[in-house]
């Protein structure tokens, strides 16, 4: 690797799993799971499952995410779920701006630094998720709407928040499309987001993780992770069947 960052391979389960399945391919992802020096493995799963999964995955090295939570302490959120109330169930990270969130349900980037500063001051680890849609690459915007969306997160909570986060670099025209940024389009985004990163702080961006969110799967991890500023992926419909997800994982150790 030569980098000194540790790989991060997070499985996003999205709105899947009824409660057995889910209990099913989190003991799957447990039993095939080997710990490893070079590579963490995380899942997100939905917060209606995070009580049965953290006993699932209690005694192993798999970490434990949520999909979302509200930035508020409590109150009159009908709904929602708290950071504070993800800390019972030992969670370790959440994703925050996933690009559904963001173009769904209306999660400005004032709302995802909301959230981000939410989780740290909650000791959990935000990956904030940014990506541009198909339109605003086709106009060479692509740089211009990742670094609009990391400020928002800057201004509110500095750079040095970053030691305690991780980024998820998901192209919008490439999840659940079946489309992949080649590679070499994924790596030259990463670069460029590193190196604008390095403006604000040098040993923040050399030792921050991004990922690629963008249909990782286990025909094309290996050559997306040999890339040298590919730090991991936040893996979608990969992460569903256990041994397409460990695959994946097998690759970054």
């Amino acid at each position: 690797m030569g980098t000194g960052r540790k790989r991060l391979i997070a499985g996003n389960w999205k709105m899947n799993c009824q409660r057995a399945a889910a209990l099913e391919l989190a003991s799957s992802v447990v039993e095939l799971s080997q710990a490893s020096e070079n590579a963490d493995l995380l899942i997100c799963v939905p917060s209606i499952h995070l009580a049965d999964i953290e006993k699932c995955l209690q005694d192993s090295q798999v970490k434990l995410g949520a999909q979302d939570a509200h930035w508020a302490e409590s109150g009159a959120y009908t709904g929602e779920t708290s950071v504070s109330m993800l800390e019972d169930y030992r969670v370790q990270y959440l994703l925050v701006g996933h690009s559904e969130r963001r173009e769904m349900f209306g999660d400005s980037d004032e709302r995802v630094a909301n959230k981000f500063e939410a989780a740290l001051k909650n000791g959990i680890k935000p990956i904030l998720c940014i990506g541009e849609s198909l339109e605003q690459r086709e106009q060479g915007v692509t740089l211009d709407v990742l670094k609009s969306q990391v400020q928002a997160v800057i201004d509110r909570v500095g750079i040095k928040a970053f030691e305690n986060a991780a980024i998820a670099y998901e192209p919008i025209w490439a999840i659940g499309t079946g489309v992949t940024a080649t590679p070499e389009q994924a790596q030259e985004v990463h670069e460029q987001l590193r190196h604008w990163l390095a403006t604000h702080d040098q040993a923040i961006a050399d030792g921050l993780q991004i990922l690629y969110g963008g249909s990782m799967n286990a025909a094309n991890a290996e050559t997306l992770l040999a890339q040298p500023d590919i730090d991991g992926g936040l893996i979608g419909g990969a992460s569903l069947k256990a041994d397409d997800f460990m695959k994946i994982y097998s690759v970054a150790r």
